[in-house]
């Protein structure tokens, strides 16, 4: 919509020039918030008559197909078997939550937040943090600290097994979705034991952690590498050394390292091509500065070259995970201010919801005092300086950042996502122009987009 033809939303006053009732370009109502704007999907007839040529047709793939990871659209304009335009559309799935997180208090966010990729929920969650715990100037306890990055570790596990797994069936594998899927199931297992939920923990909050680890954590965490350990190369041997899994990937999806910064593209597409740029070594985060691990790469630069790497990857995060095993130690997982850490004292109830009775009457029988406190730090929430931050990480998609903005508040002002899958999906026409339609399937396997965190 051209300047010229916008509308003063919050005063309802219409700034466009006279005469528009037949050219509007969309609907609109006036309301107690202003006038709004309804927009409907009307682009198909638009790229129907952008490709009227004699030779060439235009598809659908998607929103609802086996191999689009999720609700993407990608619409394809084909001269036989051969793409001769891509346009990927997005806003199948989505849910309002950057929007949300306005109306929630700062720990009520993580709730929301931890939904967006919802195969690396964890990521997520600490990216928020992260940047909430900057605005207050705190930092997590070590212990905290390195639970989280623990977490994420097996996290980042689950989530390229998922690639492997949702990649491989689409290309006709189908004994990497079973195999893929029975390790996730060992993640998902341990995570559940860890902080009590497959997905979508909120397990990770400003301050620190919910609540500390079981008293057994090490062993089912060591069972779990030891387990690893073991089935990892079994990818290797079912996929790495076969050729035609070879050869269905090699020089399929090129996307250079030029081409990847000019797109923005990060994560296991850029290291692909070259480039070792990962956030956990270029500007550590978190406790990842005390961490031997190597950074994969290849100069492939192809789906070939993203599959080595996502590989490798979760042999250097079962590496964190054993030094992880080794570092920490007994300690507080929540920051001492009591104003800030939340909730207070938890002691969770017999249905792992909740607190317990017992927690319950030692609150209300200490003071009244203390009782309030208690209220209003669940249900107002904690105050933040005024200010704002940008909070980057290394999720296993690439660069996941929260641009977060206070007014000294008990709630954001504006949440901002800079989300890897959004923006890795540029890559899709540069990777699939020029090749043919059934290597846009294994392009798209490659970028491995979570469409929970595109549309958000």
């Amino acid at each position: 919509m051209t300047t010229d033809r916008l509308a003063d939303v919050s005063t309802g006053t219409d700034t466009s020039d006279a005469g528009r009732d037949s050219v509007d370009y969309a609907e609109s109502r006036d309301t107690t918030e202003g006038r709004i704007y309804h927009v409907s999907g009307g682009d198909w007839d638009d790229v129907l008559e952008d490709a009227q040529h004699d030779e060439r047709i235009v598809i659908n793939m998607g929103p609802q197909h086996p191999s689009t990871h999720g609700v993407l659209r990608l619409v394809l304009e084909l001269e036989g078997e051969t793409v001769t335009q891509l346009r990927s559309v997005i806003g199948y799935l989505h849910t309002g939550i950057e929007k949300n997180c306005e109306y929630r208090t700062w720990t009520q966010g993580v709730t929301f937040v931890t939904r967006m990729d919802y195969l690396s929920p964890l990521f997520n969650e600490l990216g928020y943090c992260l940047g909430v715990e900057k605005l207050l100037g705190i930092r997590a306890p070590r212990r905290a600290e390195l639970i989280r990055v623990m977490l994420c570790e097996i996290n980042r596990i689950g989530s390229h097994l998922v690639y492997i797994a949702t990649g491989g069936m689409e290309l006709g594998a189908t004994t990497a979705m079973t195999f893929g899927f029975r390790e996730r199931e060992e993640v998902l297992h341990l995570l559940e034991y860890l902080t009590g939920l497959r997905m979508n923990h909120a397990f990770i909050r400003p301050g620190g952690v919910a609540q500390d680890l079981p008293t057994d954590w090490k062993e089912k965490v060591s069972e779990f590498v030891t387990t690893m350990d073991e089935r990892l190369p079994l990818y290797d041997k079912l996929f790495t050394g076969q050729p035609i899994w070879r050869n269905r990937l090699k020089g399929v999806g090129y996307l250079p390292v030029d081409a990847c910064l000019a797109l923005g593209v990060t994560g296991p597409v850029l290291r692909s091509a070259g480039l070792p740029w990962d956030l956990r070594k270029i500007e550590p985060y978190s406790c990842y500065d005390e961490f031997e691990f190597d950074v994969p790469t290849s100069t492939e630069a192809d789906c070939w070259g993203r599959y080595l790497c996502r590989v490798e990857e979760m042999h250097q995060s079962l590496r964190i995970i054993r030094q992880c095993l080794k570092k920490i130690e007994p300690g507080p997982v929540m920051v001492e201010d009591r104003k800030i850490a939340w909730p207070a004292q938890l002691s969770i109830s017999s249905d792992g919801m909740g607190n317990s009775l017992e927690h319950v009457r030692k609150i209300m029988g200490q003071s009244m005092e203390s009782l309030i406190h208690h209220f209003k730090l669940v249900t107002e929430g904690f105050k933040v300086p005024a200010g704002q931050v940008y909070s980057p990480i290394e999720s296993p998609r690439g660069e996941l950042g929260f641009h977060l903005v206070s007014d000294g508040g008990t709630r954001p002002v504006r949440v901002h996502v800079r989300e890897p899958s959004f923006v890795n999906l540029q890559s899709l026409p540069a990777m699939s122009e020029g090749g043919l339609v059934a290597d846009v399937i294994a392009a798209v396997a490659s970028v491995d987009p979570v469409m929970g965190g595109v549309d958000r």
